[in-house]
């Protein structure tokens, strides 16, 4: 079994600035990744590698048995599924729901005049309906709530029955509910053996969906711990990376996080 994912020394600079510095990362085709980290750790630019969406300054990034700066990036980009804010804001408002998922078949945002045949269709009707969409198909993108967009969003990622999914803060700006339904279908999409390997990223815990398998943790640019999520998901490691006491807790293949109190002393009376 290859690696999805193969990094080594992998940092990427802008101007004076390091966003990441000298990641070392290996993701295996049967593993869910959550990636963790306070704003501003590097989460979106090590995506943004992942995804091939941009070069690393140094190191070298492995991506389904490729390397980037060795490969057609245009060719390598339609093997993975993406989601994310920025990807969301380039969907034409006024796109149905069935065109913005079916127009994955060519990796363009917006249906002009490509032809589809009755296996993209297909396709993209059972994706519809495993995200809970179906019935939404004739709708507009625009007039879709934050849930539906973020379910329509996951569906087109795998419309071109891709290698790795990489899921971008895919609960952000979700209220409970809707957080809570998401999390049950990733968590479907993580059990499910014929899924492809997935990276999840989140500022979260509380996100996480049951069946991901391993974590990385980022502060800085540079990771804090990684590796499988029941040894490595600890109270120090979680308070090393965002920087203040936690108390973890694990319940019913749930996560959750909450600051750590200093005890009152007690007075004597």
């Amino acid at each position: 079994m290859d690696p999805v994912l193969q990094f080594a020394g992998v940092t990427v600079r802008r101007g004076e600035a390091t966003l990441i510095e000298d990641i070392d990362w290996t993701v295996e085709e049967d593993e869910r990744w959550v990636i963790l980290g306070p704003n501003g750790a590097g989460k979106t630019t090590l995506m943004q590698v992942a995804s091939a969406q941009i070069h690393p300054s140094s190191g070298v990034a492995g991506i389904l048995d490729e390397v980037l700066g060795a490969v057609d990036v245009f060719e390598l980009r339609p093997r993975i599924g993406l989601t994310s804010a920025s990807l969301a804001e380039r969907i034409p408002r006024h796109e149905l729901v069935k065109d913005v998922i079916v127009s994955a078949s060519y990796s363009v945002l917006g249906r002009w005049r490509e032809q589809y045949d009755e296996q993209d269709h297909a396709r993209s009707v059972r994706l519809m309906k495993a995200m809970g969409v179906g019935r939404l198909a004739e709708r507009t993108f625009g007039t879709l709530s934050e849930g539906e967009r973020k379910r329509v969003q996951i569906a087109r990622a795998l419309m071109t029955d891709p290698e790795l999914l990489i899921l971008d803060e895919p609960a952000a700006g979700l209220d409970l509910g809707g957080r809570e339904e998401l999390v049950t279908t990733l968590s479907g999409l993580a059990m499910d053996a014929a899924a492809p390997a997935t990276i999840l990223v989140s500022h979260h815990v509380e996100e996480i969906p049951p069946g991901f398998t391993h974590v990385l943790m980022l502060r800085g640019g540079r990771v804090t711990t990684s590796g499988p999520i029941e040894r490595v998901m600890t109270e120090d490691a979680l308070s090393e990376t965002f920087g203040i006491p936690l108390r973890l807790q694990h319940e019913a293949g749930r996560w959750s996080a909450r600051r750590r109190l200093r005890s009152r002393p007690r007075t004597v009376t």
